[in-house]
């Protein structure tokens, strides 16, 4: 995973080169600061503006959709922490181009370039039609809950194809509700800190062997829908926990409605989010 060019000085920093994409959105702002000290070189890309550049970094603006371009962008890559696409529910052709047609771009780019290693968000969307009484593992079954939860079903197992094709690790983190502070009841349980966060990119990035993982991006919350027993080789001790802000929202008594779907789903408004399809 790290250089061993033997023209190279001797390196502090473990990665050569890391690419970044997706740098301009919510989570890309938060790690940009943090890769600084794991490589020379942290390649930042998105099609959003990217603000200031440090001196050790270098930008571009890429479309992921953009074949020739995301070639030409994995070139000198030792690793790729893959934040790019869209986030949220939204029409199935903007998903095609950003989460489909981009990752796979990205894989085959990878794997032409000699990239050994990935760092995919998923999303729990990939699993979030099981319901909350359930607690989940790695082998849970896909059950997304929206058309951008089927796009993230399709990178895992796009990512699992090109390890076990090609060897590529991929580390594929189903990231739960990452900002300031939990917005609703349900990301008390979801809610993963941005410290939280970067330290599990840390993580998936230099543990020695991942080979094709899967875990959960959560923090320390006292409910728990999710659990990491079989990523525990990654190391993941997350520090923060949602219990600082319960008191945002108090706790009730349950309520009558016992079939709103949004309640009874893990994925929570999501799984309305999607299109109706028109009865024929």
């Amino acid at each position: 995973m790290t250089d061993s060019n033997p023209e190279r000085p001797a390196a502090q920093k473990p990665f050569r080169r890391l690419l970044l994409t997706g740098a301009a959105g919510n989570l890309g702002q938060q790690l940009r600061g943090a890769l600084a000290a794991w490589a020379d070189v942290v390649r930042v890309t998105d099609i959003a503006p990217l603000g200031d550049v440090a001196d050790h970094e270098e930008a571009s603006i890429v479309d992921l959709a953009d074949e020739a371009a995301v070639h030409a962008l994995l070139e000198g890559v030792d690793a790729v922490i893959h934040l790019g696409g869209i986030s949220v529910e939204a029409p199935f052709e903007d998903l095609l181009e950003a989460n489909i047609r981009g990752l796979y771009n990205l894989y085959s780019a990878a794997q032409k370039q000699g990239v050994k290693r990935i760092v995919y968000a998923s999303s729990n969307h990939a699993v979030g039609f099981h319901p909350t009484t359930s607690v989940l593992d790695a082998d849970a079954p896909l059950r997304p809950d929206s058309l951008y939860g089927v796009t993230k079903c399709f990178g895992e197992s796009l990512s699992r194809y090109y390890f076990d094709r090609f060897g590529l690790e991929t580390v594929c983190l189903r990231i739960g509700s990452s900002f300031e502070q939990p917005k609703n009841p349900r990301m008390l349980v979801t809610y993963l800190s941005f410290r939280d966060f970067i330290e599990l990119v840390r993580c998936s990035l230099f543990t020695n062997r991942v080979g094709h993982a899967i875990v959960y991006g959560v923090s320390d919350n006292r409910t728990k829908w999710v659990d990491n027993t079989r990523a525990a080789f990654l190391g993941f001790r997350p520090q923060d926990s949602s219990i600082e802000f319960e008191h945002l929202f108090p706790v009730t008594a349950p309520t009558a409605e016992l079939d709103d779907p949004t309640q009874h789903f893990q994925g929570g408004p999501f799984v309305l989010a999607g299109p109706m399809e028109p009865k024929r």
